[in-house]
């Protein structure tokens, strides 16, 4: 595995450090007036969840570790447990849902999601960035509303509550962003 620098940490590495794997969230470097420059990393377990906080030189070398993504479709649920197919082996393997966090809802069947793998084991798992949707429940269109900034609350077919703008109505379908949990565009 390749070796890096500490000031060469960006969000988005992963890194062996301390005998586990860790995901770099946030970096800030920082250069105090006094003594050398230093990066300042967020880092978060990929296996437990854990977060730390570690100042990194750049006379530090750190481990980085290059993870295996393959493209897998949703099968089922069952017990918290997530089914996901391998398309090319056909090959199906369990995940705890609770690996997909608070995005579980947009998880729909038969979708394709990547799952990350280090040596076999599936760290992580992410859906789509733009996921269709169908609002339930939302206040009426009122005619001649077109303030530029004025969102109004929406209920979705997965139980997701956004904001969309006022010219949405009820059963209308929509596009969501699985990133920032919002309104992207209409479908």
């Amino acid at each position: 595995m390749p070796k890096i620098n500490g000031n060469e940490i960006r969000p988005g590495n992963v890194l062996e450090h301390d005998g586990g794997l860790w995901s770099a969230v946030k970096v800030d470097h920082v250069k105090p007036g006094k003594g050398g420059a230093f990066a300042q990393v967020e880092l978060k377990n990929l296996r437990d969840g854990r977060k730390l906080n570690e100042r990194f030189r750049s006379a530090d070398k750190v481990e980085r570790v290059r993870l295996e993504q393959k493209d897998q479709q949703f099968l089922f649920e069952t017990d918290g447990m997530l089914t996901f197919m391998d398309t090319e082996t056909f090959e199906q393997v369990e995940l705890s849902a609770d690996l997909l966090g608070d995005r579980r809802p947009f998880l729909q069947d038969g979708m394709t999601v990547k799952i990350e793998y280090h040596n076999e084991e599936a760290l992580n798992v992410s859906v789509p960035q733009k996921v269709t949707c169908q609002i339930v429940e939302t206040e009426p269109v009122v005619k001649g509303q077109t303030a530029a900034n004025s969102f109004k609350p929406a209920i979705l077919d997965n139980g997701v509550k956004v904001m969309v703008p006022p010219f949405v109505g009820q059963d209308e379908m929509i596009i969501v962003n699985t990133e920032t949990m919002e309104y992207a565009e209409r479908a």
